[in-house]
C-alpha cells in the first residue's frame, strides 16, 4: 500500500500549478502504427499519451522555430551575404564599413523570410 500512496502523491505533485485535464480525444491505429508510435514516444523518454499530446498541441499551434529551422535560416543568411557581396567585390568595388553593416542588417531582417520562401518552393516542387 505505501507504493500506491507514493504514486498518488507523485500524481498530485505533477498536477499542482496547471489546469485539470478533463477532455479526451481518441483515434484508432493499426498494430504496426501503434508499435511505431510507442517506439518514438519511448525514444523521447515519454509515455505514449504525453508524447501524443505534445505532438498534437505543437501541430495545432503551428510552425515553431526549432533547431533545423534556425540552422536553415542561418544558412540562408550566409547565402544572402555571399550573393550580395561577391559580385561587387569581384568587380573590384570597395565597401565601406557602413555599407557592410547595412548589408548585415538586411540579412538579419530577411533571412527567415527567405528561408520560409525557399522551403515553400521546395514543397511545391519548384526548387530554387
Amino acid at each position: 500500500m505505501p507504493t500506491d500512496r507514493l504514486e498518488i502523491e507523485s500524481h498530485l505533485q505533477r498536477m499542482k500549478g496547471r489546469e485539470s485535464r478533463s477532455q479526451s480525444i481518441a483515434t484508432r491505429f493499426t498494430r504496426a502504427e501503434e508499435k511505431t508510435l510507442l517506439r518514438v514516444a519511448s525514444e523521447r523518454g515519454m509515455n505514449l499519451r504525453e508524447w501524443s499530446r505534445e505532438i498534437l498541441l505543437a501541430a495545432a499551434r503551428g510552425p515553431q522555430l526549432n533547431d533545423a529551422t534556425a540552422l536553415f535560416a542561418e544558412m540562408q543568411g550566409l547565402r544572402l551575404i555571399l550573393i550580395n557581396s561577391l559580385e561587387p567585390l569581384l568587380r573590384g568595388e570597395k565597401w565601406s564599413a557602413e555599407q557592410f553593416k547595412e548589408m548585415l542588417r538586411y540579412v538579419r531582417s530577411n533571412k527567415h523570410r527567405v528561408a520560409a520562401d525557399l522551403m515553400e518552393s521546395y514543397r511545391s516542387g519548384a526548387g530554387e
